[in-house]
């Protein structure tokens, strides 16, 4: 994730209560469709805001009611604490950019970016400047003069943002402006939109799908699912404390383990998993979730941790231990989780191998280890024997 400043206090941007969309559909005796959900958000001011979810789940619509492309059918929204419902778009201190960029083929990308100003009334010389210096601030001062099929794609996205940032919009709304770029410029330009955002300090509410593009940029993220918003937090957050399955699921690769809450104490429960007999102590993500309760562990591959069952257990720094006395020292560690199992596949992926392992004779885990230098130090092989550990704060307990 890009290094940004906290804006913790910053006033609220963007403000929507209680939010409903709901659509029409051709068929009289259908039921209409409703596309956001009774969705309430706070946005503050200079925050890099992401709206995460799959095609279908209601971001964009959320992108378009804020835009004023679209009304919605019951709610408030609010943009420095004024209702804007009935605000027309282009009353609005919003801008957009849009996945297909919309720049006119006909007009040189100077002509491009001086439109909206010209069009606001604002003098012809003054425009030109105010669109040199937008284009400047994209690294594009020497494309003034092109039409946009002579641009990259990345050049095009850069014009695009430079016309929605010339008129300095108080929020930017951003709908999937990458998902048209190769993975390498993709990656680029995440890093350049972060980087605009945090100089020109103005509020950008980023939609995507790709949940490596919101880890990277955003400060704060909404996962959403079916019209409604499941969790807002940081990436930090959403990531290493996801409070529902689609949510662990949704965001990066996750190991799923079904079982029964057998007790609990606080924040940590205790799970006694399908088909093994050893406990499991984990974090529960609702301290309601009733004992007896069948729920799900979900657990980061890059959490798990591997040791053989017998002979040394090797080390990064270069030590070494037998696996007897390391696994002793390991189970005096109450919030240590240990099940024997067997190594089932190895993929080499570079980095890191990718260990699938069998526990218990009944569940397949996913193991990440990091190769450190020599590969032996960290590698095992098929069918081998190993203890799997992991401790108890980096797994969560979640509702089936």
């Amino acid at each position: 994730m890009i290094d940004k400043a906290k804006n913790d206090g910053a006033p609220i941007d963007v403000e929507m209560r209680h939010i409903v969309k709901e659509f029409d559909v051709p068929r009289k005796d259908a039921a209409r469709i409703r596309a956001v959900d009774d969705v309430s958000l706070e946005i503050q001011d200079g925050e890099f805001f992401a709206l995460l979810g799959p095609s279908g789940c209601g971001k964009t619509t959320i992108l378009r009611m804020i835009a004023g492309f679209e009304v919605p059918t019951s709610g408030e929204i609010l943009l420095r604490g004024k209702q804007v419902q009935d605000v027309p778009p282009f009353h609005r201190p919003v801008n957009t950019v849009f996945q297909d960029y919309a720049l006119f083929p006909h007009m040189t990308v100077l002509q491009n970016v001086m439109f909206g100003l010209e069009m606001a009334g604002m003098d012809k010389t003054k425009a030109r400047k105010a669109a040199q210096e937008a284009l400047a601030m994209v690294q594009l001062p020497q494309a003034t003069d092109r039409k946009p099929r002579q641009l990259s794609g990345g050049q095009q996205q850069r014009v695009a943002l430079a016309r929605a940032l010339v008129k300095r919009p108080q929020v930017l709304l951003l709908d999937e402006p990458l998902g048209a770029l190769d993975l390498k410029l993709r990656k680029e330009m995440q890093i350049e939109l972060a980087r605009l955002q945090t100089e020109l300090g103005i509020t950008f509410i980023f939609v995507t799908h790709d949940q490596e593009e919101a880890l990277t940029m955003a400060d704060r993220i909404a996962v959403m699912s079916q019209g409604k918003v499941l969790q807002v937090g940081t990436p930090e957050a959403i990531y290493d404390t996801p409070n529902s399955r689609f949510v662990a699921d949704f965001i990066g690769e996750t190991v799923f383990l079904p079982g029964c809450l057998t007790r609990k104490d606080g924040m940590f429960g205790w799970v006694q998993l399908d088909g093994v007999g050893t406990e499991i102590k984990a974090a529960l993500a609702d301290e309601s979730i009733a004992i007896n309760s069948n729920v799900t562990l979900a657990v980061r591959p890059e959490k798990i941790n591997l040791f053989a069952t017998e002979g040394k257990v090797k080390f990064p720094d270069g030590t070494s231990d037998t696996a007897d006395v390391y696994k002793t020292g390991l189970l005096r560690d109450p919030d240590i989780n240990m099940i024997e199992g067997y190594i089932r596949s190895a993929n080499y992926i570079g980095t890191d191998t990718r260990y699938t392992i069998n526990i218990g004779g009944a569940h397949d885990v996913v193991a990440r280890v990091q190769n450190y230098g020599l590969r032996s130090d960290t590698s095992f092989t098929q069918g081998q024997r190993v203890n799997v550990f992991w401790d108890a704060e980096t797994v969560r307990v979640l509702t089936q």
